[in-house]
């Protein structure tokens, strides 16, 4: 079954996630580090989301991006609902390139409150759950943010993140998921203690056999996660890389044991539209080649 190899992929082979998921709120920055500048869509949503697939679309079918290195790949709504080469994006990854497909189900933040922003509503989610299945994705990502070390509003941020978990299992896929910790937090450790504790309470309390990925800002101190990466209900942990340059994310990843990269803005570093075929290709490749050995070869 695909879904038996996928699973397979995703929890043991050797790379890396590749976070191609950015929304409305990130995509203009994507876009001016591509070198397409706000002018070229201002104003014009659909030009604006037009021009990442153009971008994705180039990254997905570059020689590079494989399973052999890349062992998934988050997708936001618009490029799973999109093609590649004439097929569905999610079945493009899979049957042409070995890279198992993840999808981003939130819907962004709300306003902080007591340190944390939590995820805004999902009132659509088992719809886009539906058609997720339908298109062959093997699993999601949600994402929250921690800003401050207060235990009120990081336990409520686990809670979330959990009881929508719950729902998305129940569809059959694999959710991944995100409390983000700030990397410009002023008690960012601290902050790092108090979400250690309140993940492994709540992987306690998974019945038998339910399985979770998470996503974590790189740790203060190195292998600091290691007790959620042994956790019998943790499937793999992966690491965003936050802000942090391509350089020093990879640093601070090949010291973490077990932990592999789900890098978005760090991925596509030093990628721009100018570039001819073979500059873009021997560009990604050294970004992939990069990010797979700080995932595979620990300091």
């Amino acid at each position: 079954m695909a879904n038996d190899a996928m699973y397979k992929q995703i929890s043991a082979k050797p790379g890396f996630v590749a976070a191609l998921d950015q929304s409305g709120g990130s995509t203009p920055g994507a876009l001016r580090s591509y070198g397409i500048p706000d002018s070229a869509w201002y104003g014009d949503e659909g030009m604006m989301f037009k021009q990442m697939h153009e971008m994705r679309v180039r990254i997905m079918t570059s020689p590079s991006f494989t399973g052999a290195k890349v062992i998934a790949a988050i997708l936001f709504e618009r490029t799973m609902e999109g093609e590649t080469k004439g097929k569905p994006v999610p079945a493009f990854l899979w049957q042409e390139r070995g890279v198992v497909p993840f999808l981003k189900v939130d819907n962004g933040l709300e306003t902080e409150k007591n340190g944390v922003a939590l995820m805004k509503s999902m009132p659509g989610l088992d719809a886009l759950l539906k058609r997720a299945v339908k298109l062959g994705v093997f699993g999601t990502k949600m994402r929250s943010v921690i800003n401050h070390a207060s235990k009120p509003g990081i336990v409520a941020i686990v809670a979330q993140q959990f009881e929508v978990a719950d729902q998305i299992s129940a569809h059959g896929l694999m959710p991944i998921i995100e409390p983000e910790i700030s990397i410009k937090s002023p008690d960012k450790a601290d902050c790092e203690t108090l979400l250690r504790d309140a993940l492994l309470s709540r992987l306690d309390a998974l019945p038998n056999g339910a399985r979770v990925i998470l996503k974590l800002t790189l740790p203060e101190t190195a292998d600091y996660y290691m007790p959620l990466i042994k956790h019998a209900s943790v499937a793999r942990v992966v690491a965003l890389s936050g802000g942090y340059a391509r350089a020093e994310a990879c640093r601070r990843l090949a010291t973490n044991h077990g932990m592999i990269a789900s890098f978005s803005r760090a991925l596509t570093e030093g990628l721009t539209r100018s570039m001819s075929e073979s500059e873009f290709d021997a560009a990604q490749a050294a970004s992939i080649n990069e990010i797979y050995g700080a995932s595979t070869v620990k300091a």
